[in-house]
């Protein structure tokens, strides 16, 4: 992979690892020190070469130019090893068609039925917490997170043990998805007990999705609904089986490309949705005063009952929270693409195959784009601040062609969970903990375990629940 030469190179490369090292033992802190050597930085994962792009507007253009910064690099190298040519991480070649046809699966009409099952597992975990109850909210966020998608995708949801397995080979593949990245390919292919467990998980749960695909499909196109028929109504499942593309040849979806599509919603409907609303929950906990707005508007408009899709627009605090959140924690916090053709960059010339490395995580905290950056303020995205919130610096979800089609059911999922826990509980920070990010593909709060007290006394009782019981 070729770059020019006088593209600054970022301190403390070591010869053969490059700078893997400070990218796997302190990425966010490596991250943030390449602004001060430009706006485009040369640095070396492995024996390859990549250029960080640090300011918004080249990042925009990566964004908006798929055709030549297209999926690829390290990222995607070793995501379709899960997702394969899914919607997001497909070529350029291959991504017109596919957003053709499961665009409708995401159409609003749709997504106001998803709520209803999101509604309703929200309703269950927040009844089975007790008072004063401890709460180890990653895992619990990434429970209710999982149930919601696999119902949406499957209507009748998965047999509890099945939930549970799927689950654990979900955190074994993030885990290991990112780590396999800086790894040179001579180490991924050897036999280690990290590589068996990433492999054996891979498989497990590809196994289970094509199984679920090719039941429905013996079992006929029409058969998955979330209560009634109808182009607006039934699973995601039972979209993708009927999708058609009116632009091209009429035909679908074969089983491997929707085996494809729902690895990649289950991955990125439980991991990201789950770390947006474990972030937001931890920030709460450290300003008491913006959970108590949170809590007097679920008050409000909710008076008790869990939140509904309806109840969206008059919600404007949690969305705030939700969008500030997504802004100090982005899921996807750093994100590769590849050249496809010689061009210009930043005033540089690129060449062909050269890997493209952005972070969305980095481009929130710029002091240039956002003003006290660090500072966590959802009132920042208020309509009455218009010009302190730079549009072509949040990009939680990309942009472009390529913009995540899931982001409006991500960002549906993380308001109604977040009213509904706010209108009947408190999460409160425990003394002595210590939380910091956890770095994989996805970022994580560790160490996150906060107490329940209830607002309005104590709703369920027992232990906090997993997927239907304990692991």
């Amino acid at each position: 992979m070729a770059s020019a030469s006088t593209i600054p190179r970022a301190p403390g490369r070591v010869p053969v690892l490059g700078h893997a090292v400070p990218l796997l033992t302190a990425p966010l802190d490596f991250l943030e020190s390449l602004p001060e050597h430009g706006d485009l930085v040369e640095v070396r994962i492995g024996p390859a070469t990549a250029i960080v792009v640090c300011d918004p507007a080249s990042t925009r253009r990566v964004l908006r130019d798929d055709r030549t910064f297209d999926k690829g690099g390290p990222l995607f190298d070793r995501a379709r090893e899960v997702l394969g040519n899914g919607l997001a991480s497909c070529p350029y070649d291959m991504h017109r068609r596919q957003r053709r046809l499961v665009q409708p699966a995401f159409r609003p009409a749709r997504l106001a039925r998803y709520a209803d099952a999101m509604t309703a597992r929200i309703a269950e975990l927040t009844e089975s917490w007790c008072g004063g109850q401890t709460v180890d909210v990653v895992p619990e966020m990434q429970a209710l997170t999982a149930r919601v998608t696999v119902e949406t995708m499957f209507a009748d949801s998965l047999e509890p043990a099945e939930l549970r397995a799927a689950l654990d080979d979900l955190t074994t593949i993030a885990t290991g998805w990112y780590r396999r990245m800086f790894q040179p390919s001579a180490l991924r292919r050897l036999p280690s007990r990290g590589s068996r467990r990433y492999r054996r998980a891979n498989a497990r749960l590809r196994g289970l999705v094509d199984r679920l695909v090719a039941d429905r499909r013996a079992a006929g196109v029409d058969s998955g609904g979330l209560e009634s028929g109808g182009l607006e109504s039934g699973d995601l499942l039972s979209a993708l089986l009927s999708a058609r593309d009116p632009e091209g040849d009429g035909g679908g979806l074969t089983d491997a490309e929707i085996a494809d599509q729902i690895m990649t919603f289950f991955i990125g409907g439980t991991e990201t949705t789950a770390n947006v609303l474990a972030w937001a929950l931890y920030a709460l906990g450290r300003h008491p005063d913006i959970a108590d707005r949170v809590a007097d508007e679920a008050d409000a408009v909710l008076a008790g009952r869990p939140a509904r899709h309806p109840d969206l627009p008059r919600l404007p605090v949690t969305g705030r929270v939700i969008t500030e959140t997504m802004r100090l924690w982005p899921p996807a916090w750093m994100i590769t693409r590849t050249t496809r053709t010689r061009t210009q960059l930043g005033g540089y010339p690129i060449e062909p195959g050269t890997t493209v490395v952005f972070s969305p995580y980095l481009l929130h905290r710029r002091p240039g784009a956002y003003p006290d950056p660090e500072r966590f303020d959802p009132d920042r995205w208020s309509p009455d601040r218009p010009s302190s919130v730079p549009r072509e610096a949040f990009i939680p979800f990309g942009d472009g062609a390529r913009r995540c089609l899931g982001d409006n059911f991500g960002k549906t999922e993380a308001a109604l969970t977040l009213a509904t826990i706010a209108g009947r509980w408190r999460l409160e920070p425990i003394s002595g903990t210590h939380v910091r990010p956890a770095i994989g593909t996805f970022m994580s709060p560790r160490g996150l375990r906060m107490r329940a007290v209830a607002r309005h006394g104590c709703r369920g009782a027992g232990l906090i629940r997993k997927i239907d019981g304990a692991r």
